[in-house]
């Protein structure tokens, strides 16, 4: 998934916090409303990044692990005062149990579209740009991991073509053959991964990556533009973390479903996660809408010439 909006324009520090805020809210509010707020607008800011490969993403991966989840946890978690029926083995089917389920599921969705947007937009360069310096081993170990397992997977494929052409197909024959093969294909795939992470060490080394006072060249330069960014997504995140501190994002599911009461203040609570979560699609709009009047006007002076 190649990132073209924007937001991915933005300085590094900038996209880092708004991913830390968003998938710190899903992952830390269990209220019905945002949870469905930051999976809609995760997956719609992925199909965004993404288009049609990120929309079958959602629909092979994201969807049944979210059907999945959601059948299972009623069959293990019994909790709950609204008995709908009892299952075969005696234990309660309770109306907090499936709906307690179906939030899980909806974060575990949420989760997976926002960090497939994070894998999109903060590249290997911004995470070490921002890193480098305070942790550099650390940075450069996520930074080769996160780069690792689309050249794993491009260098399997051709891995697995040449080795076809040579009659070592993983596809047909008995199954002891498919076996053979595959095998023969992961050493490769491991002797490959172990030389290139010895290759990439030994060129980080001799580069000086890591000692002190080594300098490095960066494209990225904090403008007013990043720092009014900064300045809002700041000031979203501290109101609903005082959102979150005064009860206006509780809910719970157990025994009974429950939580804030909806009044002006909570409302606008959801406004702010609202606000928060389409920051990348409302920036992607100003930004097309900035580009098309700006044609409008160089086709204009050009008729008017």
């Amino acid at each position: 998934m190649a990132a073209r909006d924007a937001f991915s324009g933005y300085h590094p520090a900038v996209c880092f916090l708004y991913f830390v805020l968003v998938l710190g809210m899903t992952m830390l509010v269990m209220h019905p409303v945002t949870l469905a707020v930051s999976l809609g607008c995760a997956v719609l800011y992925s199909a965004m990044l993404g288009g049609r490969k990120a929309i079958r993403f959602q629909l092979r991966v994201v969807l049944p692990m979210v059907l999945l989840a959601a059948v299972l946890n009623p069959a293990f978690n019994h909790a709950g005062v609204t008995v709908l029926a009892y299952l075969p083995t005696g234990n309660p089917l309770t109306l907090e149990s499936i709906l307690y389920g179906l939030a899980a599921a909806v974060m575990l969705a949420a989760a997976m579209s926002w960090f497939s947007c994070y894998t999109a937009v903060m590249t290997s360069d911004k995470f070490v740009y921002l890193f480098g310096r305070v942790i550099p081993a650390l940075s450069l170990v996520l930074s080769m991991t996160l780069r690792f397992v689309p050249r794993f997977a491009s260098q399997m494929r051709v891995v697995r073509e040449a080795q076809s052409c040579i009659g070592r197909r993983t596809e047909g024959g008995s199954v002891l053959r498919r076996i053979r093969n595959a095998a023969a294909v992961l050493s490769i795939m491991v002797t490959w991964a172990l030389e290139n992470a010895i290759s990439t060490a030994d060129s980080m080394k001799s580069r000086g990556y890591g000692l002190p006072g080594r300098t490095s060249f960066a494209i990225y330069r904090l403008d007013g533009r990043d720092r009014a960014a900064l300045a809002w997504l700041c000031a979203c995140g501290f109101y609903l973390l005082c959102g979150g501190l005064a009860g206006g994002l509780d809910w719970h599911y157990v025994p009974s479903l429950g939580g804030a009461a909806v009044t002006p203040m909570t409302v606008s609570f959801q406004l702010a996660a609202l606000a928060l979560c389409l920051t990348p699609v409302a920036v992607d709009a100003a930004e097309n809408r900035r580009w098309r009047r700006t044609r409008e006007n160089s086709k204009g002076e050009i008729n008017g010439v």
